[in-house]
C-alpha cells in the first residue's frame, strides 16, 4: 500500500486548482482509490499509513525555505518545501531538496524496501517524484533526476526524469484532473493483489461490489475475500453514574467514577464516547476526541438522547446529493424501504424459530407472507401498515421466547404482554426501549462516519430531532441484535424483575442492572456472524458499517439493489 503522510485528509483542504503530487501517486496506483480519497474526501488509517507518517516525522518536522541558486559548490538541503504551478496544475510538499547552484534534486521518502525491479521503483512513486521535478523546473531550477529514499532498506534509488517518464507523468496528470470532475468513482479492481494492503478497502468494498454485480449475470461468481478485520480495533466507551468524569492525559482519556478506580484508554482506541446522566468531560478531552473524529453522545440516565457532537469531518458531497435526491423520489424511497422492512420481518421470523419453544406455524406462515407483501407494497403508507401488522404478530409471541426457571414466583419472573414505551411500563419493555436507543445511537454514528446524513431517511420521513436514516438501517437489526440481547439477558438470569425501579411514571433499570445490560449489548455487537450475502465472518458492529457503505454505493448507482442483512 502507498503510505500517506501528514494530514490524511489534507488534499480536500487544498486549493482544487492544484492536484497534489501524492494524489497523482494514488491515481497511478488505483484510479478508484484516487477518487475516494481526493474527490470524495474519505480516508481511513491502517498499519501501512500509520507507519508511513511515522517515517515522515523527521522530514516533516521543520520546513526550510528553498534557497536561491548562487552557484554554491556544496549542496544546500531544504526540508518540507511546498511548491505549486498554475501552468502544470500541480502542488507538492517535497520531503527534501538538494540544490547546487541552479541544479535541484528532489528526494522522496518511502517507508518500505526498494523493489527488485529494473526501473528501481514502482510507477506511482516514480510519477510522484517526476511531478516534483517538473515543479522545480517551473521554479527556474535544472532538475534532471531525483531520489527515492527507502527507509526499510536505508538507501536511495536514483530516478532519471527522461522523456518517457515526463510524458507519462503529464498524461496521468491530465487524466486525474478529468476524473476530479466525475461524481461517481470508477469500478473497483477485480481480485487485485493491491486491495488487501489498501487502507481504504473497507470504504471501497471492491470484492463485495464485484460480487453483487456478478450475481446479476449467468455463470459462477467468485466469493468475495474478507479484506477488513473481522472486528473493529476501536471500542465504544460508556460513562455512567453520578460523579463520572472524563479527562485527557497525553494520548489517553482518563475515565473516573466514584465507585471504581480511574481507567486509562488510548484515544485512538475509542470508537465513540457515550455519557449518561450527570457525568462530565473536559474541554481538552473533547478537543482530542474531535481530532480523532470520535463522536461524543450525551444521554439521560435512562438512555434518551440529549444530542451528539459529531466532528465536521469530510462528508462526501456527491453521496449526500444522491441521498437527498433519492429521499425526495417516492419510487427510490419505496424501493429502499421495502428492503429494510422485508429484512426486518424475515429476521423476526428467524428469531421466533430459534428461541420460541413452540412457535405457532400460523404465525410463521403469516410472517413469511408479510415478507412478500413488503416487496409488493405500492406506497410507503401501505408498507408501514404491513410492518405494523407483522410487528403485532411478532410481539404477540415475544413472551414465548423468555424462559422461566422452575420454582420462581410470578413476581420473580419476566413477562411480556405487549409493546409499550414513552415511558415503558414493565422491565422487558424498559430493556427493549433502552437497547433500541443504544442501537440507534450506534447507527447514527456509523452513517455519519460513512458520509451519509443521519437525519434524511427513506422509510422514516424527516422530522426535527429524529435520525431517520439511522432508524431506517436499524430496522433489519432490531430483532437479531436488540431483541436478542434482551432475550439472552433474561434467559441467562443476568437480572430479575427486582433489579428494576418501578414507579408511577414507568419502569427503568437500576444502575447496576444497566451496566450489566450494556455489557450484554457489547458482547452481542462483538459476536462474529457469517454475512448472508458475502459468506465471510465479521462482528455485528462491523456488519453495521458494511451495510451503511453498501447503501451509499446503491445511492451512487454502483449497486442495483440494497441487500438487507437476513440472518440464517
Amino acid at each position: 500500500m502507498i503510505a500517506g503522510k501528514g494530514d490524511p485528509i489534507e488534499s480536500v483542504k487544498e486549493d482544487r486548482r492544484y492536484l497534489p503530487a501524492r494524489m497523482l501517486n494514488e491515481f497511478a496506483y488505483c484510479p478508484r482509490l484516487f477518487h475516494i480519497e481526493h474527490v470524495e474526501g474519505l480516508f481511513a488509517d491502517n498499519r501501512h499509513t500509520v507507519e508511513g507518517r511515522s517515517v515522515h516525522r523527521r522530514v516533516d518536522r521543520k520546513a526550510d525555505p528553498l534557497p536561491e541558486s548562487e552557484g554554491d559548490a556544496e549542496p544546500d538541503v531544504s526540508r518540507s518545501v511546498t511548491l505549486s504551478s498554475e501552468q502544470l496544475g500541480l502542488i507538492a510538499k517535497i520531503d527534501l531538496i538538494e540544490t547546487t547552484g541552479d541544479a535541484a534534486v528532489p528526494v522522496e521518502t518511502k517507508k518500505g524496501k526498494a523493489p527488485d525491479i529494473a526501473e528501481g521503483a514502482w510507477e506511482p512513486e516514480r510519477v510522484q517524484l517526476c511531478a516534483q521535478g517538473l515543479l522545480l523546473r517551473e521554479h527556474g531550477f535544472r532538475c534532471e533526476f531525483g531520489y527515492i529514499y527507502y527507509a526499510g532498506s536505508r538507501h536511495r534509488v536514483k530516478i532519471d526524469f527522461d522523456d518517457h517518464l515526463v510524458a507519462r507523468t503529464t498524461k496521468l496528470t491530465a487524466a486525474a484532473r478529468e476524473m476530479e470532475q466525475l461524481e461517481t468513482a470508477p469500478p473497483p479492481l477485480v481480485d487485485s493483489p493491491k486491495c488487501p494492503g489498501c487502507s481504504l478497502v473497507g470504504i471501497c468494498l471492491p470484492d463485495e461490489l464485484n460480487f453483487l454485480a456478478q450475481s446479476d449475470k449467468e455463470g459462477p461468481t467468485a466469493a468475495p475475500r474478507r479484506l477488513v478485520p473481522a472486528r473493529s480495533e476501536r471500542v465504544p466507551v460508556y460513562v455512567q453514574g453520578y460523579g463520572g468524569h472524563v479527562s485527557k492525559s497525553g494520548e489517553n482519556v482518563i475515565v473516573k467514577s466514584r465507585t471504581s478506580a480511574p481507567e486509562k484508554i488510548r484515544i485512538r482506541d475509542v470508537a465513540h464516547l457515550a455519557i449518561y446522566g450527570n457525568s462530565q468531560i473536559t474541554t481538552q478531552a473533547i478537543q482530542a476526541l474531535c481530532r480523532e473524529n470520535v463522536p461524543i453522545s450525551w444521554l439521560t440516565k435512562g438512555g434518551w438522547f440529549y444530542g451528539t457532537l459529531q466532528t465536521l469531518g469530510l462528508p462526501n458531497v456527491e453521496l449526500r446529493r444522491a441521498q437527498f435526491r433519492a429521499a425526495f423520489e417516492e419510487a427510490s424511497s419505496l424501493r429502499l424501504a421495502q428492503s429494510f422492512i422485508a429484512g426486518k420481518i424475515s429476521n423476526c421470523r428467524t428469531l421466533l424459530m430459534r428461541n420460541h419453544e413452540e412457535p405457532p406455524r400460523s404465525v410463521l406462515a403469516s410472517l413469511k407472507r408479510h415478507v412478500d407483501l413488503a416487496h409488493q407494497a405500492e406506497t410507503l403508507g401501505t408498507l408501514l401498515g404491513i410492518e405494523g401488522n407483522a410487528a403485532r404478530l411478532y410481539f404477540a409471541e415475544f413472551d414465548g421466547m423468555l424462559k422461566r426457571k422452575k420454582g420462581l414466583s410470578e413476581a420473580e419472573s419476566f413477562h411480556f404482554r405487549s409493546r409499550n414505551r414513552r415511558p415503558p411500563r414493565d422491565p422487558v419493555n424498559a430493556m427493549l426501549s433502552f437497547v433500541y436507543s443504544l442501537l440507534a445511537r450506534e447507527f447514527q454514528a456509523t452513517v455519519a462516519a460513512v458520509g451519509l446524513d443521519p437525519h434524511v431517511g427513506f422509510l422514516h420521513q424527516p422530522r426535527p430531532g429524529r435520525p431517520a436514516l439511522a432508524l431506517d438501517l436499524m430496522e433489519e437489526f432490531r430483532p437479531i441484535i436488540a431483541d436478542s440481547v434482551v432475550i439472552t439477558f433474561v434467559n441467562n438470569g443476568e437480572a430479575g424483575p427486582r433489579d428494576f425501579v418501578q414507579t408511577q411514571a414507568g419502569c427503568a433499570m437500576a444502575d447496576a442492572t444497566r451496566s450489566r445490560f450494556i455489557e450484554a449489548y457489547e458482547r452481542r455487537m462483538d459476536t462474529l456472524v457469517t454475512h448472508p450475502v458475502f459468506d465471510y465472518r465479521l462482528s455485528y458492529r462491523r456488519v453495521l458499517e458494511v451495510q451503511a457503505r453498501l447503501l451509499g454505493r446503491v445511492l451512487l448507482g454502483e449497486v442495483a439493489e440494497y441487500p438487507p442483512f437476513k440472518t440464517r
